[in-house]
């Protein structure tokens, strides 16, 4: 259902407004896994990002069917990590995803729904890799925020999360989202996240 988790900042905003870092500068962001290939998402791909998610053990699972729209109609603002044809361990399947739309009632923003890294892919950068490359698509050329809704019991997301808005230089502020009553009255709230505004120049995160 989310990105799932990013704890608040002290008083809700990043304080780094020192601007982005250059990407040489970004090794979390580079490519530490050039046989890793990033694309758009495709309607095969649902299966294969489905099974991510329940094998991740942390992210909601959705219904196939969820993610089959996801791909077919938000397909260019969803991304999936693969090794290359013919390279060893090809056949292993998505390294990693990355869904994402553009809402229509809030222009300029684009919500990350769900970021999904296989066991086998971990520990190379690829979830920040993803993020990067996201808001260096042609769909996201005018877009300035990213929001997400995240629940405050994920660690790791809201490392990730943090460390993302501190090298692009961009401020997180955080808000109410959904509530547990939203949600039925079992799941954890889910708070709004908004990192930005976004770099300008976005031509470093085209390539990555």
């Amino acid at each position: 259902m989310s990105f799932q988790a990013l704890q608040a900042l002290a008083g809700g905003l990043s304080t780094d407004r020192s601007g982005p870092v250059p990407i040489a500068q970004q090794p979390h962001l580079s490519q530490q896994s050039p046989s890793l290939a990033l694309r758009c998402a495709a309607k095969a791909d649902a299966g294969e990002i489905e099974r991510l998610v329940r094998d991740s053990g942390v992210l909601d699972v959705n219904s196939l069917y969820a993610y089959l729209l996801l791909c077919d109609h938000f397909g260019q603002t969803c991304l999936v990590a693969e090794r290359a044809s013919g390279e060893p361990g090809a056949a292993d399947g998505l390294a990693g995803f990355l869904t994402s739309y553009l809402p229509p009632a809030k222009p300029g923003v684009a919500f990350v729904w769900q970021v999904g890294v296989a066991d086998w892919a971990r520990k190379q950068g690829l979830a920040k890799r993803l993020l990067g490359r996201l808001i260096g698509l042609p769909e996201l050329a005018e877009t300035r925020y990213l929001e997400t809704t995240i629940t405050d019991s994920n660690l790791a997301s809201r490392r990730l999360f943090t460390s993302f808005a501190e090298q692009i230089g961009a401020s997180v502020r955080n808000d109410t989202g959904y509530t547990t009553a939203d949600l039925g009255g079992e799941h954890e709230a889910e708070k709004l996240y908004r990192i930005g505004p976004l770099p300008a120049d976005r031509s470093p995160f085209k390539e990555l």
